[in-house]
């Protein structure tokens, strides 16, 4: 069924914070006038994200740029105008009459897991193809899920953690449920390759299919964990990296290669490029 509309005036009352926890976003920081995120539209390990709950409003301070929500939505999922309201449209927050009120979000709002299976939905493939990473990997290390928030339904490809959380990943939205983790791939091997998400990892194992002889991998799932990476790092002989070119990246990359020994920067690799998907996806890999 062809995804409805809603109008630009309704969209910008839709509360940003509540649209935010939809797509898996909390708050590090909050209080009655305003809410500090991680940044949903980058890496990084402190918050500088913050939601103005009396404007509806939000700012980027690492990018230095904000707008409201039709703007957050078009940055996020690199939509339209028009494709963003239909994003809008799905995610059913809450009452966009009650915007400058904190509504009280019930437990049925969380992210329910409904279905794992082996990707199989055409509008996945699709979206894998797009983004020109090799089914064969996906599926070895993905699932298909599926997924209620509150009253809507969804899916995505999924990757799950060490603590039983998903990342979720579609066209248009970039979730998860939790309990948020780092995901361990453990083939049985001294080396660890060490990515930001779960598409480096697809990346890397679709530019370099023989890896999975020759590594075990460790997908952050997000910079603000790579602390955790260094207690598993004394069991691999050597350490790869391979971490995004932004500023929280490069600065995850310092903090792990200052606290290993074992531990390589291999980022030169796809200089250049923000991410080794981008690489792979500019034809420029392998």
């Amino acid at each position: 069924m062809k995804n409805k509309k809603i109008t630009c005036g309704t969209a910008r009352r839709i509360p940003i914070e509540k649209a935010l926890e939809i797509l898996g976003h909390f708050p590090t920081k909050d209080n009655e006038k305003a809410a500090w995120f991680l940044s949903p539209l980058r890496s990084e390990t402190q918050a500088s994200f913050v939601v103005s709950k009396i404007k509806n409003s939000w700012y980027d301070h690492g990018l230095g740029m904000g707008g409201n929500i039709i703007d957050l939505i078009c940055e996020l999922s690199k939509v339209s105008v028009s494709q963003a309201l239909e994003i809008l449209a799905q995610l059913k927050t809450v009452d966009p009459g009650i915007a400058e009120q904190r509504a009280i979000v019930p437990k049925s709002s969380k992210t329910q897991i409904k279905q794992v299976r082996l990707i199989q939905h055409q509008a996945l493939l699709q979206y894998l193809r797009n983004r020109k990473i090799s089914l064969i990997a996906a599926k070895r290390y993905c699932r298909e899920v599926h997924y209620t928030v509150g009253d809507s339904y969804y899916f995505a490809i999924g990757l799950k953690n060490d603590s039983g959380g998903w990342e979720l990943r579609n066209k248009y939205f970039k979730s998860c449920s939790s309990p948020k983790d780092t995901t361990l791939i453990c083939n049985g091997y001294k080396k660890l390759i060490v990515t930001e998400g779960m598409f480096d990892l697809l990346s890397i194992t679709t530019l370099f299919p023989d890896l999975k002889r020759e590594a075990d991998f460790l997908v952050l799932n997000s910079t603000s964990f790579a602390r955790r990476a260094i207690g598993i790092f004394d069991q691999y002989k050597t350490v790869e990296l391979y971490l995004d070119n932004d500023d929280a990246g490069r600065s995850a990359t310092g903090f792990l290669m200052e606290k290993g020994t074992n531990v390589t920067d291999r980022s030169c690799i796809y200089s250049g490029f923000g991410d080794v998907n981008d690489w792979l996806m500019s034809g420029k890999g392998g």
